[in-house]
């Protein structure tokens, strides 16, 4: 059937127009990008100016966002395979643009592109006649606000634990937590596998109350735009300490860190260890706030990397009483 100015048959209702093709196409996507990422930087820079950069409506809402914009204004054959794509350039002017490190784009990433594929999904189901994925939109909104007003799913404080046996008497594993650490290469290999900050030096020892140590870690390189490197140190005070010949306790607090602190708020080391038979069983559990969002994403990441943590000092004080 003919239009009645005698044009082309009008689209049936409820379909749209398909894309334009050629040239013209190109042009509008790399618009569409372009659009996409400066609503992106507006949008991070907004939430960073009112404290609200680490919640979910940072690490969910800007890539949503990215992707949502750039489908809607280029209208691309394959909205997800656009909006990764330019989730990907996203991610490489962030680090210059927002002198963030090279960790927490590596760990952000999934879930950048995650979230980015769903909305490229949600976007092409919706254009379909009579499909009903718009009712995603609400979940992703809500997915979207945690953190903000500091609500949250999981509980944000948290410990991480490891244990080791000592083949060593206790009195010699307490000698080794009286001692500054000897620190040597991480072996667990999330650790590894990202360029974590390492422990370099120790100053500091005794295990009496009061007592403090002084751990220096290796610079911290961001990717910022003219940026130079910056010292991070951690600073621990001990504030309980039970010492026998069949074991102890040490509880150590952690007065200052600026090497963590913009990821977690590790708050306190506790040691404790037991002779068993010959051997001594060891543990370290290190007490953290968890302080990004999403809780489902972050916290499990977070939860593993104290946790390796942990068994990197237990692994690190075990050498050292085995060494007498």
């Amino acid at each position: 059937m003919e239009s009645h100015d005698g044009g082309p048959p009008p689209y049936p209702r409820g379909e749209t127009p398909p894309p334009p093709s050629g040239g013209r196409a190109a042009r509008l996507l790399l618009a569409g990008i372009t659009l996409a990422l400066f609503a992106a930087m507006l949008a991070a820079d907004a939430l960073g100016s009112t404290g609200l950069e680490e919640t979910s409506l940072f690490y969910v809402g800007i890539p949503a966002l990215i992707a949502v914009t750039v489908i809607l204004t280029a209208r691309p054959k394959n909205a997800v395979g656009v909006a990764l794509a330019t989730t990907t350039v996203g991610l490489a002017l962030a680090g210059p643009l927002l002198d963030e490190g090279v960790v927490c784009l590596i760990v952000a990433a999934p879930l950048f592109y995650g979230v980015a594929a769903f909305v490229g999904l949600v976007v092409q189901a919706v254009r379909r006649p009579g499909h009903r994925a718009l009712v995603a939109a609400p979940l992703l909104l809500l997915v979207a606000l945690e953190g903000v007003g500091g609500v949250t799913v999981i509980p944000r404080q948290d410990a991480a634990s490891a244990t080791v046996t000592v083949s060593a008497t206790p009195v010699h594993v307490a000698a080794a937590l009286a001692a500054p650490p000897e620190f040597g290469p991480y072996e667990a290999a999330f650790l590894r596998s990202l360029p974590f900050p390492k422990p370099v030096r120790a100053n500091g020892s005794g295990l009496a109350v009061g007592d403090t140590r002084l751990i220096t870690f290796n610079p911290r390189r961001s990717l910022g735009l003219g940026s130079t490197s910056t010292p991070r140190s951690m600073e621990l005070r001990v504030v309980e300490a039970v010492t026998t010949a069949a074991g102890g306790r040490v509880v150590f607090d952690v007065t200052a860190d600026s090497t963590f602190a913009r990821w977690l708020d590790l708050r306190s080391a506790v040691v404790t260890w037991t002779t068993s038979g010959d051997t001594t069983r060891m543990t370290w559990r290190l007490d953290y706030a968890r302080t990004f969002d999403p809780s489902w994403y972050f916290g499990p990441i977070q939860h593993h990397a104290v946790g390796d943590a942990a068994g990197y000092l237990a692994e690190t004080f075990a050498d050292m009483a085995e060494a007498g």
